[in-house]
């Protein structure tokens, strides 16, 4: 499989299972010209920012490319690597041509199209596809937009940086089928089906409100961490007890594997599974045959530290794009605080290094948070919902927001999705999700009217008097309109016990009257549970309660966040008598949960006790 294509014959391995690391990723030399296979008919190429495109050819051969009456050429060098760069177009939704040329041979690409393209990257959540989720069926039947182009990027392993990407029908365990991956698709409800859902619904939004065309290029991949998608040279580079750790961790793993050792495992493991069924008297399977392959281990894992952003990134670099959304989180939820510190760590430097990769350095970045998974947070098990790392890597990611944001970049973008809950790790209300990063994308990106919000309200500042807890927002905010309280804030003392606060806007006498002013920007926490509150946290679960947002018809949720420092191992104070563990094991872990559980039927019954002695209404 190659990486390049050659005109008129298109490299693709249908309905073909690959083994990833004998994927060869470029052209051989002496093999003619070859075009990078990011270049193709039914493309998007990036408005407003040069025209580079690249291949293989002959050493020594001059490749010319010709674009609607403007050409320029190169010489390949001597490994027959070549690069040819055009002047900058404005958008158009009129189809051009693209003719790549030698001597001896010719490619011509056709109905390319100039506007936006925006890379998709993260993980399942982002991956999964349009035909899998909530009301999907509805977007399918309705995705006629031939001016929307899809890419999606085969999964690829290694450390090795890849230059190029091949074009096949890939096959998905999950979903038991091929998908088509490594072709630019003209948008139509039979591609669409197994495009992202958030990305489809990203792009349709972009089109419709900006009517200029859109490319995704979907390099996302399910299952994987943050630091695969963080260059490895970069991770060598941070300083800190975490990312070494990490590090340290892999490269043993890599060292001690011992292929022929494993080899025999899994010989060993057949030949017992094949005598229990004749010792069952059942019949062997035709299929049945022992493993002969030595395996790469470690080494190719896709979560090795670096491994995707050297597979599936690097293959995209140098390409000129819009930028990129990104939805991430589950699989760096099982590292308890240590993996939060870690992500947090982290994920600035992924970003800066996807910026780097595109050749620009203000390369708009739309975080999505992490999703939910599991039980709903309710008052009956508050306190138990909170020990789960999926608050802490929410908070990583909105951290990471709010130093970019706060520093003054103009192009990073930030949506919550933990109210979109559903039991699963893959619920299936992605179209709010898509819609909101586009609002994001539209507000900041294509000069929409201030009336599209997308920013998160945010936290100006914190009092603590009087036994509760004062909270100012740089905006108004409230409890979704439906009638219910204010919920999702916790706070706690001293001792670390959160207990969940009854919530109000602040109310002040307004001065030379009787009448109160309502000031819709601060909230006031308090819980009798909590006589001396010092700190406080929202929508802190997994799958948390929490119905605050900005105001004035808006669904834009407050991000989870907190002002304590404290880990979740520690929370509260006094559960291990031998001190606070940094990794829970699966007792401790326990004793964690039974700790709050007593927690949450403590105050169960305390209010059950002011309930019985309240009076009676007569």
């Amino acid at each position: 499989m190659l990486g390049c294509f050659r005109s008129p014959v298109m490299v693709h391995a249908q309905d073909t299972k690959l083994p990833r690391e004998d994927v060869v990723d470029v052209a051989a030399n002496g093999e003619g010209l070859w075009l990078n296979n990011l270049f193709q008919s039914n493309m998007v190429l990036q408005r407003e920012q040069p025209i580079d495109i690249w291949g293989r050819a002959d050493p020594e051969t001059r490749v010319k490319v010709e674009l609607d009456g403007f050409s320029n050429s190169s010489i390949a060098d001597a490994d027959g690597g070549w690069r040819v760069t055009l002047p900058s177009r404005p958008a158009s939704s009129t189809p051009i041509n693209i003719k790549i040329s030698t001597p001896d041979q010719t490619i011509n690409l056709t109905n390319v199209l100039m506007g936006d393209v925006w890379i998709l990257g993260g993980q399942s959540n982002m991956e999964f596809p349009l035909d899998r989720i909530e009301n999907g069926q509805l977007e399918i039947v309705s995705a006629n937009y031939s001016e929307i182009r899809v890419l999606t990027i085969p999964a690829a392993n290694g450390p090795t940086p890849r230059s190029g990407f091949s074009r096949l029908h890939e096959w998905s365990g999950w979903f038991n089928r091929h998908y088509r991956k490594g072709d630019w698709d003209i948008c139509s409800p039979e591609i669409a089906r197994e495009l992202s859902a958030i990305g489809y619904v990203f792009a349709r939004r972009l089109h419709m409100a900006s009517k200029i065309p859109i490319g995704v290029i979907d390099a996302s991949r399910g299952g994987t961490t943050l630091e695969t998608w963080t260059p490895i040279d970069v991770l060598e580079s941070l300083d800190t007890t975490e990312v070494k750790s990490l590090l340290k961790d892999w490269n043993k793993r890599v060292a001690d594997w011992n292929a022929a050792e494993d080899l025999e495992r899994r010989v060993n493991a057949f030949n017992n599974k094949i005598q229990k069924l004749k010792r069952e008297g059942k019949p062997i399977p035709a299929n049945q045959v022992a493993p002969t392959d030595l395996r790469p281990g470690p080494a190719m894992d896709q979560n090795r530290p670096g491994n995707c952003f050297a597979s599936m990134i690097n293959p995209l670099k140098g390409l000129h794009v819009k930028g990129a959304i990104f939805h991430q989180g589950y699989n760096n939820c099982f590292g308890g605080t240590e993996g939060a510190v870690m992500y947090r760590q982290v994920f600035p430097r992924m970003i800066q290094s996807w910026r780097q990769a595109f050749n620009d350095p203000d390369m708009p970045f739309g975080i999505i948070s992490l999703c939910t998974e599991g039980p709903a947070q309710t008052l009956s098990n508050y306190c138990e919902m909170m020990a789960n790392a999926g608050p802490h890597i929410r908070e990583a990611q909105y951290q990471t927001f709010l130093e970019f944001y706060r520093s003054g970049d103009q192009n990073i973008g930030y949506a919550s999705t933990y109210d979109l809950r559903r039991r699963w790790y893959h619920p299936q209300l992605k179209i709010p999700a898509g819609e909101r990063i586009a609002r994001w994308a539209l507000a900041t990106q294509y000069k929409m009217p201030q009336s599209i919000r997308w920013k998160p309200p945010m936290l100006k500042g914190m009092l603590v008097e009087d036994g509760q807890l004062q909270l100012e927002f740089d905006e108004a905010v409230g409890g979704v309109d439906d009638g219910s309280p204010i919920t999702g804030f916790a706070i706690a003392g001293e001792d670390r016990k959160f207990h969940p606060a009854d919530t109000n806007h602040l109310t002040i006498q307004q001065k030379g009257t009787d009448r109160q002013l309502t000031k819709r920007n601060f909230l006031v926490l308090k819980s009798d549970m909590v006589p001396k509150p010092v700190h406080y946290r929202y929508a802190w679960a997994r799958s948390p309660m929490g119905n605050v947002q900005a105001d004035r018809n808006s669904d834009i949720p407050l991000a989870t966040q907190r002002s304590d420092p404290w880990t979740m191992e520690g929370t509260p104070l006094g559960v291990f008598a031998d001190g606070v563990p940094v990794k829970l094991e699966r007792r401790q872990r326990r004793e964690l949960q039974q700790t709050l559980q007593a927690q949450d039927r403590d105050r169960m019954r305390y209010h059950a006790k002011v309930l019985l002695e309240s009076p009676t209404e007569q």
